[in-house]
């Protein structure tokens, strides 16, 4: 057999032959391999978060970025590394000086106390015992009265509903049999033994029509409108504090609140006042 050489192994290389130099490379055709200073640091710091040393490297590695250094700590002009969850420090987000105070107050003082003499309900305060009256005021405190002096102390007359949700908290009026311990029991001699109740906002008619809420009368000397033709009415007394209106009034019972029927609004009654939270909030106690 003949073995003939494959004709691109007869083909002498460049250079191969003695007598051929090799030729020469051009220079541009040199490229870089050298890598960036930010792929130095992406490579660096994963490394070192494959060997358990991420928060390390964090803390170390310090890059540029566009001429800004890389830090975990504010430095001015910096560009700030996040932390473990993705946030700012608290150390690199400024504060206000006495930012934690509005008008020199905290905000437990903002949000409002009741007054010593009180109760904390939740959102709203009462009085943990009945108004303290004077000699001279007993016998007046029928429901317009009430309600004027719950207004002076900054106040209002709570409603029954009021009376009978806080009845676990404050001791209200009761019977006589009731316990002492939950309830003001009126065990007083000298006022005579006798069960008690307290005065709610809350009204009640015993009649209808609008006479039953009271009226203002109608004055002596009084006229119709003679533009309308209107005759003049004929002189009646005022009732503005009608028997037919009458207020709600509430017990302890046993802790639990209840319903003890209803009194005339001319009628004097035990009474509390209720009031809203308030900064500075002042005891309302009376002499």
């Amino acid at each position: 057999m003949i073995f003939r050489p494959r004709p691109d192994a007869a083909r002498p290389t460049p250079g191969s032959r003695p007598d051929q130099p090799a030729p020469r490379r051009r220079p541009g055709r040199i490229r870089a391999s050298l890598p960036s200073p930010a792929m130095v640091v992406a490579l660096l710091a994963l490394m070192l978060s494959m060997t358990g040393f991420a928060d390390a490297a964090r803390r170390a590695v310090i890059g540029f970025v566009a001429g800004h250094p890389v830090t975990s700590t504010p430095r001015a002009g910096a560009l700030l590394v996040l932390g473990k969850n993705r946030k700012f420090p608290a150390s690199a987000i400024p504060t206000v000086a006495n930012a934690e105070r509005v008008a020199g107050q905290t905000p437990e003082e903002l949000a409002g106390s009741c007054p010593p003499q009180t109760t904390d309900v939740g959102t709203w305060c009462i009085d943990s015992a009945p108004y303290p009256l004077t000699k001279a005021d007993l016998g007046k405190n029928n429901y317009i009265w009430a309600a004027k002096a719950c207004e002076t102390e900054g106040g209002w007359l709570p409603t029954a509903a009021q009376l009978l949700g806080a009845a676990s908290k404050i001791k209200l009026e009761s019977t006589i049999h009731d316990s002492l311990v939950t309830a003001t029991v009126n065990l007083d001699p000298t006022r005579g033994l006798k069960d008690e109740r307290e005065m709610s906002a809350t009204l009640v008619t015993t009649e209808a029509g609008s006479a039953a809420a009271g009226s203002e009368g109608v004055s002596e000397g009084a006229t119709g409108n003679p533009r309308l033709g209107q005759p003049s009415p004929v002189p009646v007394a005022a009732t503005p504090e009608p028997g037919s209106l009458q207020y709600v009034t509430v017990y302890d019972n046993g802790n639990k609140g209840g319903f003890a029927g209803s009194e005339p609004v001319k009628e004097p009654e035990n009474f509390r006042c209720a009031f809203n939270k308030s900064p500075g909030a002042q005891n309302n106690e009376k002499p």
